[in-house]
């Protein structure tokens, strides 16, 4: 497919990860270029394994918070690099903070050299533990800057501003996605995040972990469907954040029991103490990327709980045992 009368060249930061690879994947099926930058502290180059073949694909072993230079001209960047899970943010607190400012400053640099498009994908954890329901744009969020949690949710704050910065500056033109829950295929089962563990717990036949009561919710919006909206805002003209994500609310307990019927189990609950500053209610208003990219969600819950235990199956059924 070709996007105002041509194929574009894609650099995407983060490219070896869940969502970077399948941004990659879909990009490529349209037949664009794409070099994707990892450095692989949480991505996986076994992600990528399968577009290897691919001439129009590239993968570059390079941390974007040092100088990054691909060497070709560049029609649009993406920088999804970031340490996305609590588990991985508070075990690399720093590193956390380095790929939302340095990593961020040193892909727009990418972006205004080659004159090219930005998006940044932000989060819904800018919200912080909100106290507007459900979440909006406007909303400017009740974060606690200095607690466990900052090193992530004061990145991708620093991280839009400078990418409005560069926008104001610059001219440069620029996105910024606030992505909410997302969940699929090509997760990491030991992130810590409520998605895998509930799988990981399931098909190992594990007590299932709540954290706090469990009546916290969340919405869970499958892997394609953000994907799609992440490069349909890549080409929009919408400067200010835009939120992506499935506006279906559910609490943490409901998410279990979904989990469980699909793997046709019921397991045993282990209630545990809830970590500091999480947020006891996330729910998406999605209103303007309905009105700006004419999109919303397409697939149910179910079906991408089903479609996410059949991958996890089949990497168990084809992994080699251990000696």
């Amino acid at each position: 497919m070709e996007y105002g009368g041509r194929l574009l060249h894609y650099v995407i930061s983060g490219g070896a990860g869940f969502i970077g690879s399948h941004l990659c994947e879909y990009l490529l099926n349209e037949g664009h270029r794409v070099t994707a930058l990892d450095n692989l502290i949480t991505g996986s180059v076994d992600n990528l394994r399968h577009l290897s073949g691919n001439p129009k694909f590239e993968f570059r072993n390079l941390d974007v918070t040092r100088h990054v230079d691909v060497g070709a001209p560049v029609d649009c960047v993406m920088h999804l690099a970031s340490l996305a899970s609590p588990k991985d943010y508070l075990d690399h607190p720093i590193e956390t903070l380095e790929s939302g400012s340095t990593g961020t400053r040193n892909m727009l640099d990418l972006a205004v050299l080659n004159k090219a498009t930005f998006l940044l994908t932000s989060t819904s954890e800018c919200y912080g533990d909100p106290l507007e329901h459900p979440q909006t744009e406007t909303y400017w969020g009740n974060v606690n800057p200095v607690g466990m949690r900052s090193c992530y949710d004061e990145s991708k704050r620093y991280a839009e501003a400078i990418t409005m910065a560069y926008h104001r500056t610059y001219g440069l033109s620029t996105n910024i996605a606030r992505i909410f829950n997302t969940y699929g295929p090509r997760m990491q089962l030991k992130d810590g995040r409520v998605v895998p563990a509930f799988i990981d717990q399931a098909l190992h036949g594990e007590p299932f972990t709540i954290f706090g009561d469990g009546a916290q919710t969340r919405s869970f919006c499958y892997v394609s469907d953000l994907v799609r909206a992440l490069v349909l805002l890549s080409r929009s003209s919408e400067r200010y954040p835009v939120n992506l994500g499935n506006p279906r609310e559910m609490t943490i307990l409901e998410f279990a029991e979904c989990i469980q019927r699909a793997a046709g189990l019921r397991a045993q609950m282990v209630f545990k103490d809830l970590p500091a500053d999480d947020p006891k209610r996330r729910q998406p208003d999605i209103a303007k990327a309905r009105r700006i990219l004419g999109w919303e969600p397409q697939v149910l819950l179910e079906d991408g709980i089903r479609e996410t235990l059949e991958y996890f199956r089949s990497q168990a059924r084809t992994a080699t045992p251990t000696p």
